[in-house]
């Protein structure tokens, strides 16, 4: 087996000097930055939408296991909201604008904000669930479509796969399920 690789490091120098404007976006980016900042613009309105929905359910909630769920709710806001701030942050990275329009968050969303009846503590959890569910299966595609072509914004959505996971089993355990 022969190693071919060969680094043209005066190729890579003069494309880098042709575009300092494009910042950390080089040549070598290997997708449609365009569409990978609508893709991340998707993930912050997803996780705006998770952050609006757990902190409603973290105040709403009523019962004899109040305490314990609300304070489960309420950490994992504050993980969605940092998610939201991380998928922005690399979107201003890619020379794109994070969108928090509220007039479409929720439509760019692939989660749903729900409204709790009455403090029931079970349905939150089951809707809390189900987002999370959503969520997981929407960053492993994602995550599949990047590939290799965007190590670092992968590498972002993995990190947050993981917490959305580590809340999915948090909500089963509540359940007790």
């Amino acid at each position: 087996m022969t190693d071919d690789f060969v680094l043209d490091v005066t190729r890579i120098r003069d494309e880098a000097r042709a575009r300092m404007e494009a910042g950390p976006v080089t040549d070598t980016y290997g997708l449609n930055h365009d569409r990978v900042i609508g893709v991340l613009n998707d993930v912050v309105a997803t996780e705006v939408v998770c952050w609006l929905r757990y902190t409603r359910h973290a105040i709403a909630a009523t019962g004899i296991d109040r305490a314990q769920v609300s304070a489960e709710f309420t950490e994992h806001a504050k993980e969605e909201l940092d998610h939201a701030l991380r998928a922005a942050e690399r979107i201003s990275q890619l020379g794109g604008d994070p969108d928090f329009d509220p007039q479409t968050l929720a439509q760019r969303a692939t989660t749903d904000y729900t409204t709790p009846k009455d403090g029931d503590l079970k349905g939150m959890l089951k809707d809390n669930l189900l987002a999370e569910r959503i969520v997981i299966s929407t960053y492993q595609e994602i995550i599949r479509w990047l590939g290799n072509d965007d190590p670092t914004t992968r590498r972002l959505l993995e990190s947050i796969l993981e917490e959305e996971e580590e809340h999915a089993d948090d909500l089963v355990d509540l359940l007790g399920i």
